[in-house]
């Protein structure tokens, strides 16, 4: 038997759904719904949550009494798997290398040819081809998986909180992503390819470990493991690691960030294997780079993709001083400049990112590919000419003729000047800052002896900032982390010049400008625990730990003040329900009971199919709670003894029922003016009646908005049925998911009438995951093979002891439960063990709790 209350469009809200627009403010605040702000952006309901807390059924209980520690370690060992996945770093490395120094060489050859036969426009001309070419390939990429756009780690974030992103985690995200941020980074745009890094680590930490993917069906190994969302996350988190370790040499910085930018919750056995695979990958990534690069196998000399070197003072310089306590207070100015300037590209960004989400994406699709190639093209032609036009001649040093490390590296940062137009051992400064790769430029910031010109690094920075600004958000695959490196770091060089030149100050330039890169980007990303640990591995200096540190706190707290991280409002915009560290305390005003679903949509233990196909086919909820009702009468125990009724008067007067609750809401909606809201819980739609000889299935189907479609479809709920008895008492027994209701219809896990629940055949473990990620529909099932008057036994498979929390229990109180627990759904259960509602991801969401406290004050 089945019966099923109004789902979440149901009887008692669809009327307010109907007339949106001649809704008061008041009254949208009722149904969940604000419209303050035109442009604001609620979280869209069509998220998917992941479900991170195990099923415990009678199948799983089977799996733990047959595991062995053979098993056992190959859970342990297939982790490392991860390591062997950092060949995408080494090939993303050396083709952008490749792209970049072939195209380099070729334009800044023609350009000295054409320095004395006025041939410039042909340069030009060279380098807008090259470009545009390359950009073109990494758009039409996007085009073929819109997912891999952007960096990825908004998304990954995302994931990691709990939140399905569709295709986030695809083998085809992979291979666009991968391929389309070489060609972007190798197009000239101002985008890195440290934030794809990640991305491409967290879907190959997704994939490899289950040995199958959706773009290749046909390839399939029998590997019955980490069949579930808890599984894959936690490769996830060590993917993402493993990426960031990849990116910066930073192994440590990768823990850090998979544990404070993404993982909802975190497992403490997760941090060990989470840091064993990132120092796995960092020095994978480094043994073969070293070799490749330098033909010295075995060492070790790049640890990363992005590697700041060394910042050592020169040997004998006993004036030279990294950096001092009185520096700490230009540090702090830094900050608080870095967090001001991040909160303006955030706030520019999300304008750009809304203007495309109204005018670009819903036109059609190439149309992303022309915006892509029209930032192309402006960014090469302000390239080639600040480059031509605005640059400084500046004299050359010439490196120390000693051992030293300060030595080699000022050779090797002399080797990548740019003479563009100048003559007699001077070079082009600002052509040296665009006509390179932008690790080389930020080594250029960090480690070139010769200033650079303040009006060319003033000039660079406002050019630089906006290009990138406008670039975040296009149709290419595109990191933000070096750009923000580039941007801020020669902030910090033009601070170090202006106290070298007009304060006469013994200061070390490159510690200024990684201080500056440093403030820009926490201004940016508001990043602090693992991008400080991330920039220390990254210079290889750990004195540099507390200025960073100092500066990065700064940075934050002064862009909070105006907004949110960029990642942060990129997820927003995408309106995806993320649910923040913690609650605001005001938020304990309101119960469980104020922001549960008491509307449910529940199955009984026994439940015939038609009922089940009738539930599964008409509403789009993924667990159902498993009940029986309850309909004990206690007046018989009431007479006679006052002792026993006043003790049953109070159990009932501080029991939450489910229509004492739906009573209490709509008294709050009749006490609105608008006939809409006051006429909601009225009257119900009466039903009309079946057509003789039509299918008994095909009428319960066709009953979309009946609350009980019960065991005889022939009966229909009664128009005089009372609040009580629409909302019945229900005994919670347990939870069962969308996906195994499907799994039991389709293996045909059913008895009949005449047969007792012990034939039913029984499913393993392996059997009820062997679909995952992606389970069967219930539209794919063929109902012409089903028996509707069969009963299915639902209890062996449903969850019987999930996380529960009574109606008294405060928001921050389930908040911290649901998160912390990786959750999906959190039945809300009375004194006496009855389910009077469900509480979901929604409705823990800031916009949804907001409008439930306005609706809490309206009310008092």
């Amino acid at each position: 038997m089945l019966r099923m209350a109004c789902c979440g469009r149901g009887l008692c809200c669809q009327c307010c759904c109907s007339e949106g627009d001649t809704s008061t403010p008041e009254e949208l605040t009722i149904l969940g719904e604000t419209r303050e702000d035109e442009d604001e952006i609620l979280p869209r309901k069509d998220y998917e949550s992941l479900d991170y807390d195990r099923c415990i059924n009678e199948p799983f209980l089977e799996v733990l009494e047959g595991l062995d520690n053979k098993k056992a370690r190959k859970y342990e060992a297939i982790k490392w798997i991860l390591v062997f996945a950092i060949g995408t770093g080494l090939f993303v490395d050396f083709f952008v290398r490749l792209f970049t120094q072939l195209k380099f060489s070729l334009v800044g050859q023609s350009v000295e040819e054409c320095s004395e036969s006025g041939c410039l426009a042909l340069s030009l001309l060279e380098l807008l081809a090259l470009n545009v070419m390359f950009v073109f390939i990494s758009s039409v990429l996007v085009l073929v998986e819109p997912v891999a756009a952007g960096s990825g780690i908004p998304e990954i974030k995302s994931y990691l909180n709990g939140v399905k992103i569709p295709g986030i985690v695809r083998l085809r995200t992979f291979i666009c992503k991968v391929t389309g941020v070489l060609f972007a980074v190798a197009g000239g745009l101002f985008v890195g390819k440290e934030g794809p890094m990640i991305h491409s680590g967290a879907i190959i930490g997704a994939g490899l470990p289950q040995f199958q993917s959706i773009t290749f069906k046909k390839i399939r190994f029998h590997f019955p493991y980490f069949r579930s969302d808890r599984d894959k996350r936690d490769f996830v988190s060590a993917g993402a690691a493993a990426g960031v370790a990849a990116a910066f040499g930073a192994p440590i910085g990768g823990t850090l960030f998979s544990l404070e930018e993404g993982s909802s919750f975190w497992n403490q056995a997760l941090t060990w294997k989470v840091l064993f695979c990132s120092m796995s990958a960092t020095f994978t990534l480094n043994f073969f780079r070293s070799g490749i690069n330098f033909n010295k196998w075995g060492s070790f000399q790049l640890p990363g993709l992005l590697n700041f070197g060394e910042f050592k003072c020169v040997d004998g310089d006993k004036t030279c001083h990294l950096w001092t306590a009185v520096d700490l207070a230009f540090f702090v100015l830094m900050g608080m400049a870095g967090g001001l300037l991040g909160a303006l590209f955030n706030c520019i960004n999300k304008r750009l990112a809304k203007y495309r989400m109204r005018n670009v994406h819903p036109k059609a699709r190439f149309i992303r590919v022309l915006e892509s190639l029209l930032v192309c093209m402006v960014t090469t032609l302000v390239i080639f000419v600040a480059s031509v036009t605005l640059g400084e001649c500046r004299d050359l040093v010439s490196p120390n003729n000693n051992t030293s490390t300060q030595g080699s590296v000022n050779e090797e940062v002399n080797s990548t000047i740019r003479r563009f137009f100048c003559y007699n051992n001077t070079y082009n400064d600002m052509a040296t800052l665009f006509f390179n790769p932008q690790e080389v430029a930020i080594h250029q910031l960090f480690h070139q002896n010769a200033t650079f010109s303040p009006v060319t690094l003033s000039l660079f920075f406002v050019l630089y900032f906006f290009l990138s600004c406008w670039t975040y958000g296009v149709s290419v695959p595109s990191g933000l982390f070096v750009p923000s490196l580039l941007c801020g770091a020669s902030l910090g060089r033009l601070v170090a010049n202006v106290l070298k030149i007009n304060f006469h100050m013994q200061i070390y330039s490159g510690t200024f400008a990684l201080i500056g890169a440093a403030a820009f980007l926490g201004g940016v990303v508001r990043m602090t625990i693992s991008l400080t640990v991330i920039l220390i591995e990254s210079t290889n200096e750990i004195t540099y730990g507390l200025p960073i540190m100092i500066t990065l706190m700064v940075a934050k707290w002064t862009g909070d003040f105006f907004n949110k991280g960029i990642y942060d409002i990129h997820i927003h915009l995408k309106g995806v329900p993320l649910l923040e560290w913690e609650t605001e305390v005001e938020m304990d005003k309101l119960t469980a009971s104020d922001i549960m679903v008491p509307n449910l949509t529940y199955v009984y233990p026994h439940t015939r199919i038609q009922s089940l196909v009738s539930i599964l086919r008409t509403t789009v909820y993924h667990a159902f709670p498993v009940v029986t009702e309850n309909r004990d009468n206690e007046k018989e125990f009431m007479k006679g003894n006052i002792l026993i009724s006043n003790n049953i008067k109070f159990k009932k007067s501080s029991v939450l029922t489910r229509a004492g609750e739906q009573r209490r809401r709509c008294q709050s909606m009749k006490s609105y003016p608008s006939s809409e809201l006051r006429n909601v819980c009225a009257e119900q739609t009466a039903v009309e009646p079946a057509e003789e000889g039509q299918d008994i299935l095909q009428q319960m189907l066709e009953r979309r908005h009946v609350p009980y479609p019960n065991l005889y479809p022939d009966q229909s709920p009664s128009e005089e049925w009372s609040m009580e008895e629409r909302f019945r008492p229900l005994t919670f027994h347990g939870l069962i998911l969308r996906s195994q209701l499907v799994n039991l219809l389709i293996r045909g896990v059913c008895y009949a009438e005449n047969q007792s629940s012990a034939s039913q055949p029984r499913l393993s473990h392996s059997e009820m995951t062997e679909d995952y990620p992606r389970f069967p529909d219930i539209h794919d099932l063929d109902l012409a093979l089903l028996n509707p008057r069969m009963i299915v036994d639902v209890t062996p498979y449903m969850n019987p002891c999930p996380y529960t929390v009574s109606p008294n229990t405060r928001v921050s109180q389930v908040f911290n439960l649901f998160r912390t627990m990786g959750l999906r759904h959190l039945p809300v259960v009375n004194a006496v063990g009855e389910i009077v509602g469900i509480i979901t991801r929604h409705n823990l969401t800031h916009e949804f709790l907001v409008a439930k406290l306005r609706q809490h004050y309206i009310t008092i």
